[in-house]
């Protein structure tokens, strides 16, 4: 139990999905114990998946603002997507340092969420009227927009854009 308790302090996630496991295998052996071992197990994986969607989240986020950050030419509010940005990258610190093994995961999440937080972006600048003609085209989480997981993560931010409104 101690190496249990060791990967539960550890790595949540890591400790979610080798405890699912556990218990199906443990429902495969037909234990005489009342319980409804698949759902268990189902119920604890899924707490593991809750920690993978929450990163998602965070991350969807930070791409979003990365996107106004490197489209928006209106100096505000810039300071406000630049501060949602830092929460956004502490609190992705903390829930990585809980369950360190969602890194493996990271390239992954940042090329899912790309895909969704870049059309929503550009579609909230649009909205705005914030984008120039050259940019009213609908951008794609391509090369424009193919943020590393390092540069999501860590201190980088884009380049202004060459009119930002004073």
């Amino acid at each position: 139990m101690t190496k249990l308790k060791t990967l539960y302090d550890r790595d949540f996630f890591a400790w979610s999905r080798e405890q699912a496991e556990a218990l199906r295998n443990a429902g495969r052996l037909r234990t005489n114990e009342p319980v409804d071992w698949e759902n268990v197990a189902e119920e604890i994986e899924s707490l593991g998946r809750s920690e993978r969607r929450e990163l998602g989240s965070r991350i969807r986020q930070i791409v979003e603002h990365l996107v106004k950050l490197q489209l928006s030419p209106a100096s505000e509010p810039r300071a406000g997507w630049r501060d949602s940005i830092r929460q956004q990258r502490r609190e992705i610190a903390d829930l990585l340092e809980d369950s360190p093994s969602l890194r493996a995961q990271l390239d992954a999440i940042v090329r899912e969420q790309s895909r969704r937080a870049v059309p929503d972006a550009v579609a909230d600048l649009q909205g705005r009227g914030e984008l120039g003609p050259a940019q009213r085209r609908q951008p794609t989480a391509g090369r424009e927009f193919a943020y590393t997981a390092e540069q999501v993560l860590g201190e980088w931010y884009p380049p202004e854009p060459k009119a930002v409104q004073e």
